[in-house]
């Protein structure tokens, strides 16, 4: 069964975007090196940041997204951030004008069928799951496998939240992953079983 990994880049005070929904200085190491993340992308990253996330995107075969970022993002023009597919958690149908020929999307009404759906079309590869609400529902669920997070050395304040509003005690494993960039700190955390589980 595949992987699935809740990732975002985050402020040290764990917000993935202000209460506007900008990124604000989060992406700044996006920009800061010489070493493409992938061909014909924007993103130029250390060394040491592109070591370590090239393997990660290429490792990804879907993508599970909520409505609200694909809006923002008009799902990326039909073009997945990475692997070959993206999964939409929304009430509303697709926007019956947007890219007709992108069955790559799919469109489904919750966050379980969603990272099921995922897992199914993955196979093998991995599943990245946005942070934020959705990511925090499945991460709530019990769904998510790995916390993945790039944290930038940026304090927020107040916005969007890593977890979304999920509430309750959960527990990790000390980081698996720990790089240092340049102005960012690549972890991840494997899950555990709720705490009530434990007791």
């Amino acid at each position: 069964m595949s992987l699935v990994l809740m990732h975002a880049v985050v402020s040290v005070d764990g917000f993935i975007a202000d209460a506007d929904d900008q990124v604000g200085r989060l992406f700044d190491w996006y920009g800061n090196g010489d070493v493409p993340i992938v061909e014909d992308a924007g993103f130029r990253v250390s060394k040491v940041s592109a070591d370590y996330t090239r393997p990660l995107w290429d490792s990804l075969g879907v993508t599970v997204m909520g409505r609200r970022l694909f809006d923002l993002t008009n799902g990326w023009d039909a073009k997945p951030p990475a692997g070959e597919h993206v999964v939409v958690v929304s009430h509303r149908p697709r926007p019956a004008d947007w890219h007709p020929e992108a069955s790559h999307y799919h469109f489904v009404r919750d966050v379980p069928e969603a990272v099921a759906t995922a897992r199914e079309l993955a196979g093998e590869r991995s599943v990245a799951i946005t942070a934020g609400d959705i990511g925090g529902q499945a991460f709530a669920l019990g769904l998510v496998d790995v916390v993945a997070m790039d944290v930038a050395p940026v304090v927020l304040g107040a916005g969007k939240r890593y977890f979304g509003s999920a509430a309750g005690e959960r527990l990790l494993d000390d980081p698996h992953v720990v790089v240092q960039g340049d102005r960012v700190l690549h972890l991840q955390y494997r899950t555990r079983v709720r705490a009530a589980e434990s007791s």
